[in-house]
Order: C-alpha cells, then sequence, then structure tokens
C-alpha cells in the first residue's frame, strides 16, 4: 500500500506535463510512506494526516512552480510524517511491554512466585 501511495505521490503532472520531484518533496513522500508502514493510521491519526495534508500543499506548490513554498511545505511534511512514524512505534513498543508484562505476572501467579505487598 505505502509502495502505491509514493507512486501516485511521486509525480505531478500539470496540464499533461510532467514536473520532477525536488529532493525535499522526494523526502516528504518518502517520509509519509514510512508513517503508513509503521501503522500511523491507527495510532499517530493526527500527525499522519497532518503530514498528508502537508504534502498535498506542497505539490500544489510545485505544480504552481512556488519552489520555496513547495520546499517550506515539503519539510514540515517530512517533520509531521517522522513524528508521525515515531508516535507509531512508540505506541506499538508500549503495547508489546505491556503484552510481555502480562504474560510475566501470570507466569509468576502459575508458578507461585507472585509477591504479595
Amino acid at each position: 500500500m505505502a509502495a502505491a501511495l509514493a507512486l501516485s505521490l511521486a509525480t505531478i503532472s500539470t496540464s499533461g506535463a510532467q514536473t520532477a520531484t525536488t529532493p525535499e518533496l522526494q523526502a516528504a513522500i518518502d517520509a509519509v510512506a514510512r508513517a503508513t508502514d509503521a501503522d500511523a493510521d491507527q495510532y499517530a491519526q493526527d500527525s499522519i494526516e497532518s503530514a498528508r495534508q502537508l504534502l498535498r500543499q506542497a505539490q500544489a506548490a510545485q505544480a504552481n512552480r512556488d519552489k520555496r513554498e513547495a520546499e517550506d511545505f515539503a519539510l514540515r511534511a517530512a517533520a509531521e510524517a517522522d513524528l508521525a512514524r515515531a508516535r507509531s512505534e512508540e505506541a506499538t513498543a508500549n503495547a508489546e511491554l505491556a503484552h510481555r508484562q502480562q504474560e510475566v505476572a501470570a507466569l509468576k501467579q502459575k508458578l507461585g512466585l507472585e509477591q504479595t505487598p
């Protein structure tokens, strides 16, 4: 899914003409794809939506040949997407930790090693 998203976002079409993707715009596209791969839609929905909106704005600015604005939006989109990925990875790690802690507590109880306060 992320590859299809990246591919669809990689090229901007203006009146049938293709506009080359700048390094900043490509970095933003890649960052959004990484965040999507990290399940940001589930764990960091606000951040990933913000990143996608900023990416759309960057693409629109590039299509209008406003290089400075396109670069600004692209950099902001990449940063927001990186934040979404980090939040998603944190949530995933916390969920895994909680799961492991429950397993340990269950094993301790089963073995009679449960400590009383």
